[in-house]
């Protein structure tokens, strides 16, 4: 019997390292129609829409930032916060304001860790004030950010975004505005995220 064990566990192992050895259209990822345009230039664009007080973005949240760390230098990786409620603007704005700051990424994690391990519920802005100035950032500037012009456009363009790209859950990965990731494990995602990249690449370098 611990043989018979032996040999199906040798199996599955075999089994997910074939099916995870090379990403495949249409199983792991799909393609964008129509593709969108980067705003990358000559670096490979990947867009993750994620919302802060989503479970799976959490999960997947420590491996994009390890991945992001080692990411090849022909590729650029941008946050898009989702709203698929209108609750969900304040944190939109918080991340806008923060990135007007110049401190998205200081507060990223506890953003994170504030949702989905403490229980809070940020969606009001003297809420949000109130949280940031927990963490050493300035009230009245964050303030100002929250609600200046460029929060306003780049909450726009947020929505509009998610509309152009058919954003229907989060996480949502999109690779050089043609391929999208969504809905697996994060460290599948991770290895998918890889392959498409080097899809990206090859493409690219055809052109």
């Amino acid at each position: 019997m611990k043989l018979f064990r032996g040999l199906v566990a040798a199996a599955l192992l075999l089994l997910s390292t074939q099916v995870f050895a090379e990403a495949q259209l249409g199983r792991d990822y799909s393609r964008l129609e129509p593709a969108q345009p980067t705003h990358t230039g000559d670096k490979i664009e990947v867009l993750e829409f994620f919302f802060y007080g989503c479970s799976h973005c959490y999960h997947l949240h420590p491996l994009i930032s390890a991945w992001e760390k080692k990411m090849p230098k022909d590729v650029e990786l941008q946050f898009v916060p989702v709203m698929f409620r209108d609750s969900w603007e304040a944190m939109a704005r918080t991340f806008y304001a923060l990135e007007a700051m110049g401190l998205e990424r200081r507060l990223h994690d506890d953003l994170f860790k504030a949702w989905n391990v403490e229980n809070q519920v940020l969606t009001e802005q003297s809420d949000v004030e109130d949280f940031v100035a927990k963490h050493g950032v300035d009230r009245s500037k964050f303030s100002a950010a929250y609600n200046s012009f460029t929060v306003n456009s780049k909450v726009a363009r947020a929505n509009q975004m998610m509309r152009d790209y058919g954003i229907r859950g989060t996480p949502t990965l999109v690779v050089d505005g043609k391929y999208v990731i969504t809905g697996l494990t994060p460290e599948v995602t991770i290895q998918v995220l890889n392959d498409v990249i080097a899809r990206a690449r090859k493409e690219r370098s055809k052109h």
